[in-house]
């Protein structure tokens, strides 16, 4: 059967060397969710791919699918370089954690435009994010806020307003996986323990938009069990940890 070929916007999550000149890129695009694509002769001096596929950009992409698994480049617009995040180790440092999440939670060739339009915003909003280095990158807000919008829109949000296991008001001290959300003292038993600090912080990280992430309220100790929540979650529905927060 012959392959087709088809425009799409795309972002790069991840790059690697395939031969002498090749990349591999995989890429989560507008028309098909997560894909994976090679794009010939990239490294090459006189490429006309030059720059325009690295991790972080934000492309318009001709794609042809051929029988194999990989597609192939055979056109690219540049429409974001997030140059300015690239070049940052901070901001470099939240947007690889928010890519690798991006990989692990959308891993199948089935087009999810809220998830697309969520991942364009957090690029953008990367961009303008000030360097706190060498402050960790995983911790902060916005990296927080990304991650957890996706797991909400992957059908994993965390319940936050009220025990998630016997609906108790609370007090709330932990967070389980299996209950779906915070659980009250009675409950906590086996859960991942919870400050009311930490129960705060999180849920003001749901409420608000990606935009607002950095304006939440959010002390070193809430940061740290936002983070430990939104690992066990990974942990539990998707069997994945991810190696940029190991690292971080």
């Amino acid at each position: 059967m012959a392959g087709r070929s088809y425009k799409t916007e795309a972002v790069v999550l991840r790059s690697f060397r395939l031969g002498e000149a090749d990349r591999v890129l995989h890429l989560y695009t507008l028309e098909r969710g997560r894909v994976g694509a090679v794009a010939k002769g990239i490294r090459r001096t006189k490429s006309r791919f030059g720059a325009r596929l690295e991790p972080l950009s934000h492309v318009a992409m001709m794609l042809h699918q051929g029988s194999g698994e990989l597609q192939t480049v055979t056109g690219v617009d540049l429409l974001h370089s997030h140059r300015a995040a690239r070049e940052d180790s901070y901001r470099l440092g939240a947007g690889l954690v928010g890519l690798e999440a991006m990989l692990r939670l959308y891993s199948e060739q089935e087009a999810n435009s809220r998830a697309f339009l969520a991942l364009t915003r957090f690029l953008e909003l990367l961009d303008e994010l000030p360097s706190r280095a060498p402050a960790r990158p995983a911790l902060d807000p916005l990296a927080l806020s990304f991650q957890l919008k996706l797991l909400w829109l992957s059908g994993y949000l965390p319940h936050m307003a009220s025990c998630a296991d016997c609906g108790a008001a609370g007090p709330l001290a932990g967070y389980s996986p299996k209950a779906g959300g915070a659980v009250c003292t009675a409950c906590s038993a086996g859960a991942i323990p919870l400050s009311p600090q930490g129960v705060a912080g999180i849920g003001e990280l749901l409420r608000r938009p990606l935009a607002e992430a950095s304006d939440a309220a959010l002390g070193d100790r809430a940061s740290r069990e936002a983070l430990s929540v939104i690992v066990t979650s990974y942990e539990y529905h998707g069997g994945f940890r991810l190696r940029t927060l190991s690292a971080g």
